[in-house]
C-alpha cells in the first residue's frame, strides 16, 4: 500500500509561501509520502476568485515543478471549465478515492478556521468516510469548537488521533498538528500588487514571474 497522501485544496489566488510551508510541515509532521495541491474550480463558500482558474492552476504547477513530494491535481479546475457548478470537497475526495483505491490513507489538510466551519460544508459527514482530516494550528488559530453539544464537537471527540494513527486506516481520523505562524494572506498580496508594490519573498519566485509575465492583479479587477 502506498504511503499516506496529503490533499491541500485552496483557491490559491495566488499561491504564497505560507501555503507551501503548510504543505511541507504537514508532510513532515504527519509522515506523508506526498502532498497534492488542488486548486479550486468554483469554491462554494467563498467569493469568486479574482484570478481565472487557468492562471491559478498554472501558478501552482510552476511553484512545485520538480520539487520531490509535491504534486498538483487539475481535476477541480478542469471540471469547472465552462461549468459554474460548485467544487465540493466531498466530490473531490470521491474522485481521489477512485484514483488511489480504497486502502490508501488520504489526509485532507485544513486550517483550524476552516475546520471550525466544517458543518457548513456539503455532505460534510461523508468526508470522514473518504479521508482523514489533519487540522493545522498556530497561535491565535487553534481548534475552537463549541461546548460539546454540536455535531462537529462529537466527531472531534470520537475521532481525535495522532499522526501515528494515520497509516493504520484509509480514513476517519482527525489529527491536529502545529505549523509555523506566518501572517501572509492572498488578499493582502493582491492589494499590494494592485498598488504596484512588490510581493517578492511573499510568493515563490516562479509565481512572481508568472504574475509579472501575465500582469495579473495589477488592477483592482485582475485580468
Amino acid at each position: 500500500m502506498a504511503g499516506a497522501l496529503g490533499l491541500l485544496g485552496g483557491t490559491f489566488d495566488p499561491l504564497h509561501i505560507a501555503h507551501l510551508r503548510l504543505a511541507l510541515e504537514a508532510r513532515e509532521a504527519l509522515g506523508l509520502a506526498e502532498v497534492c495541491l488542488i486548486p479550486a474550480g468554483t469554491p462554494p463558500l467563498r467569493a469568486v476568485p479574482q484570478c481565472a482558474a487557468v492562471h491559478r492552476l498554472a501558478m501552482v504547477e510552476n511553484a512545485v515543478a520538480g520539487i520531490p513530494g509535491f504534486s498538483v491535481d487539475t481535476g477541480e479546475v478542469l471540471a469547472a471549465a465552462g461549468n459554474p457548478t460548485p467544487s465540493y470537497t466531498v466530490a473531490t475526495l470521491e474522485r481521489q478515492r477512485r484514483q488511489h483505491g480504497a486502502q490508501r490513507p488520504l489526509v485532507l489538510l485544513l486550517g483550524a478556521d476552516a475546520f471550525a466551519r466544517l458543518e457548513q460544508w456539503h455532505r460534510w459527514r461523508e468526508l470522514f468516510e473518504l479521508a482523514h482530516i489533519a487540522v493545522a494550528t498556530r497561535p491565535g488559530h487553534e481548534i475552537k469548537l463549541g461546548a460539546g453539544d454540536a455535531a462537529l464537537d462529537r466527531e472531534f471527540a470520537a475521532r481525535k488521533a495522532t499522526a501515528a494513527d494515520l497509516a493504520g486506516a484509509p480514513a476517519g481520523r482527525i489529527v491536529p498538528f502545529a505549523i509555523t505562524a506566518l501572517e501572509i494572506s492572498a488578499s493582502a498580496i493582491r492589494r499590494r500588487l494592485a498598488q504596484g508594490l512588490s510581493v517578492r519573498y511573499l510568493v515563490p519566485d516562479a509565481v512572481l514571474d508568472y504574475i509579472e509575465t501575465h500582469q495579473i492583479y495589477r488592477t483592482p479587477h485582475g485580468i
